[in-house]
């Protein structure tokens, strides 16, 4: 029987990949972060704006000034939009790598159990033949004994 356990090189690989899932995963949450952020200074921003466009507007402004207030603020509009599309994107990437990174783990574990029960085996086995192998010099030195 051999000794090695013959899914070592799928245990090993399987390690990798876990390992190379969670370094991904780590990057998905580092870019949700990140998207959240750019989406919260977005809002922030476009409030800021909108406050002094109202401000501006209380004290009057020109036809042309208000065509710029209110321009700019439908393309922060669209950026907030735009923002909150990445943001969503980036949470469903993120709960795919969560279970990309999970399927990996239970792969593993599996690959790990096999190969705890690959070493209990060989275990007994070699614990068996150690009995067998006292048991009959045992033997022989009773019937040594015997013949003496």
């Amino acid at each position: 029987m051999t000794r090695a356990f013959p899914l070592q090189s799928l245990l090993e690989l399987s390690q990798l990949r876990l390992e190379e899932a969670g370094r991904k995963l780590g990057e998905l949450i580092a870019g949700e972060q990140e998207a959240s952020r750019r989406h919260g200074l977005l809002v922030e921003y476009r409030e800021e704006y909108r406050t002094r466009f109202v401000l501006a507007a209380r004290d009057g402004l020109r036809p042309g000034e208000w065509r710029n207030y209110a321009g700019f603020l439908a393309r922060l509009d669209e950026a907030v939009k735009q923002a909150d599309s990445a943001v969503t994107d980036t949470k469903q990437r993120t709960v795919a790598g969560q279970r990309e990174w999970v399927a990996r783990q239970g792969r593993l574990k599996a690959f790990d159990t096999l190969s705890d029960r690959h070493r209990s085996r060989i275990a007994y086995e070699d614990h068996r033949k150690e009995q067998k192998l006292s048991d009959e010099h045992g033997a022989r030195r009773h019937e040594d004994k015997i013949k003496e």
